[in-house]
């Protein structure tokens, strides 16, 4: 099932997703519609959230369909380690057609937990450094917007508004 993505400006962005603490066929079928919505929303990283699910996972996938081993599923992630810096463009599926330049740590080590509820780490570099943090901040409430200026924020901001009172939003 595809979910309709949630845009900024929806609350259920802006708190904390609550922890999952229920592994079973009703989680895996969420992980798949996730996966499928994200696909169809042209992203390579999806948190529940982000389709209107206040529950803490996520699904990440930096190959978008090239690499069946590059799919990740991470239910309750928390980040570990982070190393070094990198600066690129970022956007997010909840903020369509806003892009900016976001500094983050190059490395970052993440640890969650499988559909199975199995513990796992996982260590990724450049994109997929990128995506845990950009998915794990979501999970928590925050927008890739608060890794960028004051300014900017404000800029994109005032945008959605008047994107919104136009009924484009």
């Amino acid at each position: 099932m595809i979910y309709p993505i949630v845009k900024f400006g929806d609350p259920v962005l802006e708190r904390k997703a609550a922890p999952v603490t229920h592994f079973d066929e009703e989680l895996r079928r969420l992980a798949e519609d996730m996966f499928e919505s994200m696909y169809a929303a042209h992203g390579i990283g999806l948190a529940a959230p982000q389709i209107g699910i206040s529950q803490h996972i996520a699904v990440i996938d930096t190959s978008f369909k090239e690499d069946p081993g590059a799919k990740m599923v991470l239910v309750n992630p928390h980040i570990l380690h982070v190393e070094g810096k990198q600066r690129s463009s970022e956007g997010c599926l909840s903020l369509p057609d806003f892009r900016e330049m976001v500094t983050r740590p190059k490395k970052v080590t993440v640890r969650a937990q499988d559909l199975a509820g199995t513990f796992f780490e996982e260590t990724g570099e450049e994109l997929l450094a990128r995506a845990f943090l950009h998915e794990t901040d979501h999970l928590n409430g925050k927008l890739f917007i608060s890794h960028v200026s004051a300014l900017k924020r404000d800029l994109i901001k005032r945008k959605v508004r008047k994107l919104a009172k136009a009924g484009e939003w």
